[in-house]
Order: C-alpha cells, then structure tokens, then sequence
C-alpha cells in the first residue's frame, strides 16, 4: 500500500499551490515538509531527488516527481479530473496552462521592483486575453469541460480568488465566471480549504521571500 502524499516546498505557495488545490479536489490528504535551510535543500539534491534541481518536489505511489505541469497531470489522470477522453484533456490542458501562465504572473510579483506596473500589467491581461476565454467557454455550462470537475475548473478557481485579491471586483463584467466560482466555492472539499486552518497559503511576503533566498540563493520561485 503507498504511504501518504508528501509535497516538499516552501511555506507559501508559489508553484506548489495548484498541487494543493488539485489534491484537494481529489480529497487526497497529503503531508507538508516546508523547506527552510540551505543545508535541507542540499540533501534532496544530494540523495538525487531532485532531476532538475527544482521543487516542488511531491512523493507519490512510490515515485518522487518534479516539474508542476506533470505532477498536475499524473493528479488529474489519478483521481479522475482529465476529462472522459483524449480530446477532453487537450481542452483541460489547454485551458489549465493559460490559467498557469496568468498565475505565474502572481508568483513574480514578490520579486518585481515596480510592483503597481506589474499589477496593472496583470489586471490588464486578465481583463483583455484571460477573462473574457472563460467566460465564453462557461456559457450554458456547470463546467469547462465534459460536463464534470475537471483539473481547468480547480485551476480556475485558484486563479479566480487570487485575481480578486488584487483586484476586488474584476469579475463584476463576467457574470459566469464569478457564478462559477460561488459554485465551486460550495463544493464541501473547496469550503473546507477555504477556512482559516487549512493548508492553504497566504499572499507571499517578505519573509518568504527571504526563506526562499536563502534555501535557493535564487531570486526564483
């Protein structure tokens, strides 16, 4: 029997907070090692945990996996959030790495010098490229793709709430997505994650960002 899910990161949520969400959505419990020294950083390196050199790192079914876009697509295969076929998972993946790509955007924001260009830059993208996608794809539908919970839907939601921490009010023009994301909100699994407590990360700060300097000796999240 494979032992619990461990993720090794750092304590926020950079690239590894997707995982968490994903791994909510499958309700699969998982164990944290939060990265705080150099000298843990160096053994996973040492013992050849890590291919690339990179975390997150997350152990499961026997496997130590890095690279977030596979870990979420071994997750979503696993537990059965890609979608009824190969053409429902081109859609999901699609969809899943534009969500990536405006996320990504959030993640620099701690090491960006001029940080209001960068938000205006971000709400702009949002508001002109990523958006309104979204809100064409949820027309006459619960959920982006096949008609079920997908990894896109969780990737949504993430992306949703974290676009409406810097800019309260930016879904007041797209109706569906905002529908949809009170709905997923009510999913007994997102609730949960959602309340203070849970394993959820807060916005990255200072602190993090020295944590992660010097774990890394990288400006890189």
């Amino acid at each position: 029997m494979a032992g619990k899910v461990v993720l090794t990161y750092f304590d926020g949520r950079g690239k590894m907070e997707s995982i968490r969400w994903l791994l909510t959505a499958a309700e699969v419990d998982f164990d944290e090692v939060f990265l705080t020294k150099r000298e843990q950083y160096q053994q996973l390196l040492d013992d050849g945990s890590l291919m690339f050199q990179q975390v997150p790192l997350v152990e499961i079914d026997g496997m130590k996996l890095i690279q977030t876009k596979a870990i979420l697509n071994y997750i979503a295969e696993k537990y059965n959030l890609h979608g009824q076929d190969i053409k429902d998972r081109v859609k999901i993946n699609m969809y899943s790495e534009g969500l990536m790509d405006l996320m990504e955007m959030f993640m620099t924001l701690i090491w960006t010098p001029d940080r209001k260009l960068k938000l205006k830059t971000i709400e702009t993208k949002a508001k002109e490229r990523y958006l309104p996608a979204f809100e064409k794809a949820l027309t006459g539908t619960v959920y982006l793709v096949g008609g079920r919970l997908s990894m896109a839907d969780v990737l949504l939601l993430e992306c949703s709430l974290m676009l409406e921490e810097e800019f309260p009010g930016i879904l007041n023009d797209f109706s569906k997505v905002k529908s949809f994301q009170t709905r997923m909100m009510q999913i007994p699994a997102f609730a949960k994650f959602l309340q203070p407590g849970s394993k959820r990360k807060p916005q990255p700060d200072e602190d993090l960002k020295k944590t992660v300097m010097g774990v890394l000796y990288l400006k890189l999240l």
